[in-house]
């Protein structure tokens, strides 16, 4: 039932992935940078718009230059592998969980966290988050089958993959591996050749990259995105302690009825109590932190997620449990229609209106038929059926809602309308996350009309949509 169930969520997750422009202010530079790597052959310094640029290490955009290598169109070359890493990682999970915990533990958790908001809204977009969520994870899951009995390649297998995820987001995948180095701290031979392992996976690039840029690597990508990032307000991404706390309720939709549901029996088992620690020591991490964003915490998902479902498979449940959980997908077409004006204005401005009846009616029978599954001590049918249809209402909230992305939210709308005017063309005032998605389109940044004036102005009022005037007053008209 696994498999088939991960078939499924990969059509899913890779259904009109390309119909939709590069996203927020992210996923165009890194997608630009993973570009320029594949056409000038340099994948050790990245480089955006010709110049280096150090925030982030290379393995995103080297998914991205491999997709671009590939022959893949743009947002497919930088989302496709992002995707499929995903996928790669949810079936490592179940494997692991498998042998960690049990069937119905893994198919449980496997499902449950394929249909979750957050990993489904990260499996879709080229940022670093998700690569260093699947190299963490597979990481603390190869240890923990290391504590559990299982032989040498665990250690191999865990050093690689945090080797990977040090090359996904740097050095936040050493601190939030601690706790398993604590429980595996009379184990001095299995540390060392993990230690050696990551070494071997991530050490090249950084060894490359500082001896080819030198000290201006070591300032912007340690010093400034390392340590200030964490300690400093710098970045204006500063938010309070407790942040956190709705942004995981949020990730683990459609399971958050579930939130609570740890009881204290689930930590006699050691791999329970790895994970729990871990979760925990990370959640502390990130909240502590100056600068916070919502996939900051994306590592943890799986953890949190793995726990929930071995809850409630091993532990009664009340019914009406998983019968609210079906009652709550009836949220997602609300979800769907106010995307497009939360990503444009952000989540507390957008209009959400409210839930019509219809909807719920809908999700009625989801929630009747999960409750009677889980009464019956069919508590993985019961996960199937709504996971099944989580996935179901992603699809369909892609299908309508990545269209108007594509077109508002997306700077590839305005391009459309500016390629013909490209050399033309100057920036009077535009949103950063649009003026970064239209330098990936236009390839060539637009210049400033401050510092090169020309016929036809980029304007873009506060909470407004972008819009082009030809000429040199405010008075002119707009252009079609």
């Amino acid at each position: 039932m696994t498999f088939l169930f991960l078939a499924f969520a990969a059509a899913v997750y890779l259904a009109i992935l390309g119909s939709c422009g590069m996203l927020g202010p992210d996923e165009p530079r890194y997608s630009a940078i993973g570009r320029a790597m594949a056409e000038t052959g340099d994948w050790v310094t990245p480089r955006l718009w010709g110049e280096p640029w150090f925030e982030k290490p290379a393995l995103t955009y080297w998914l991205t230059a491999a997709g671009t290598a590939l022959g893949l169109p743009g947002e497919w070359a930088a989302r496709a592998p992002v995707a499929v890493l995903s996928m790669l990682f949810l079936g490592f999970y179940a494997w692991a969980l498998w042998r960690l915990a049990g069937a119905r533990e893994a198919a449980a958790a496997t499902m449950m966290l394929a249909g979750s908001a957050g990993w489904l809204a990260y499996s879709h977009v080229a940022v670093t988050d998700l690569p260093l969520a699947a190299g963490f994870g597979a990481a603390l899951l190869a240890g923990l089958l290391r504590l559990h009995g299982s032989g040498r390649w665990a250690v191999w297998l865990c050093g690689a993959a945090a080797g990977l995820a040090l090359l996904a987001k740097g050095l936040v995948a050493a601190v939030l591996l601690l706790p398993l180095v604590w429980f595996a701290r009379g184990r001095w031979k299995d540390l060392a050749v993990a230690g050696a392992a990551a070494l071997l996976v991530a050490g090249p690039w950084y060894v490359a990259v500082t001896a080819a840029n030198g000290w201006a690597f070591i300032d912007v990508f340690f010093i400034r995105h390392h340590f200030s990032r964490f300690a400093s307000e710098e970045l204006r991404h500063v938010q309070p302690f407790w942040f956190y706390l709705p942004v995981i309720l949020g990730m683990i939709f459609p399971w958050t009825a579930m939130a609570p549901s740890l009881p204290k029996q689930l930590w006699k088992d050691d791999w329970a109590k790895v994970a729990g620690i871990t979760l925990a020591f990370g959640f502390i991490f990130f909240s502590i932190s100056r600068n916070k964003l919502p996939g900051y915490i994306l590592p943890l998902l799986p953890l949190y997620i793995a726990l929930l479902a071995a809850s409630a498979v091993r532990h009664d449940h009340p019914g009406r449990t998983f019968g609210l959980t079906g009652i709550l997908l009836s949220i997602v077409p609300v979800i769907g229609s106010a995307l497009p004006e939360a990503m444009l204005h952000g989540i507390t401005r957008a209009d959400w209106g409210g839930l019509p009846w219809q909807y719920v009616a809908a999700a009625l029978p989801v929630g009747c038929a999960a409750w009677f599954l889980a009464r019956q001590g069919r508590v993985v049918a019961s996960i199937a059926v709504l996971s099944v249809v989580m996935l179901t209402s992603a699809l369909w909230v892609k299908l309508g809602a990545w269209p108007v992305l594509d077109e508002v939210v997306s700077a590839k709308g305005l391009y459309r309308k500016v390629k013909t005017r490209q050399s033309d063309a100057c920036i009077e005032s535009l949103h950063r996350s649009m003026r970064y998605g239209l330098n990936y389109y236009t390839r060539t940044p637009i210049p400033d009309c401050a510092e090169q004036p020309r016929p036809v102005r980029i304007m873009q009022e506060p909470g407004g949509m972008p819009s082009l005037r030809v000429g040199g007053s405010p008075a002119e008209r707009q252009s079609p």
